[in-house]
């Protein structure tokens, strides 16, 4: 397995683990905020698929890309689990063209420059630290059984 291989597999072992989590939740649950400046449900993981594109574009760029933001708000929770199912095919996809080079390129990423599995290894932690406040906010609606943390299958 290539490095990039191994990362795909690392990051998909959480990111299957965020589509799971959605299998519970009802459509009046997505603009749930646990304070209201906060992110709602539904943005909450928009954020989190966003985000993992725009790392990934931005190290197949070479500089920061904004990521793909779905054709149209998702309203309900089959929508946004259709739109998180596109948006980790799409971050696949990218992920599998990077090119070793690319990978190691430094990239100026908001005045700091990282090489480019570096940032795919931020935009990893990135995702597993908002899943964790996800779990919260599900917990806080009330559902009670949630998937462990990481998928091993």
């Amino acid at each position: 397995m290539t490095n990039i291989e191994t990362f795909i597999a690392a990051w998909k072992s959480h990111r299957k683990v965020l589509h799971d989590m959605l299998e519970g939740v009802t459509t009046e649950q997505l603009s749930y905020r646990p304070w209201e400046k906060g992110m709602s449900l539904k943005e909450l993981v928009l954020h989190i698929t966003g985000a993992m594109d725009m790392f990934a574009n931005t190290v197949q760029n070479g500089a920061h890309t904004q990521g793909t933001k779905p054709a149209s708000p998702p309203e309900t929770v089959e929508d946004l689990k259709a739109v998180v199912a596109a948006s980790t095919e799409r971050t696949e996809a990218t992920l599998r063209t990077l090119t070793p080079e690319q990978l190691a390129q430094s990239i100026d990423f908001f005045g700091n420059a990282v090489p480019g599995f570096a940032l795919l290894e931020n935009a990893k932690d990135h995702e597993i630290h908002h899943k964790g406040q996800l779990f919260t906010y599900l917990r806080l609606v009330g559902i009670e059984q949630l998937p462990f943390f990481v998928s091993r299958g």
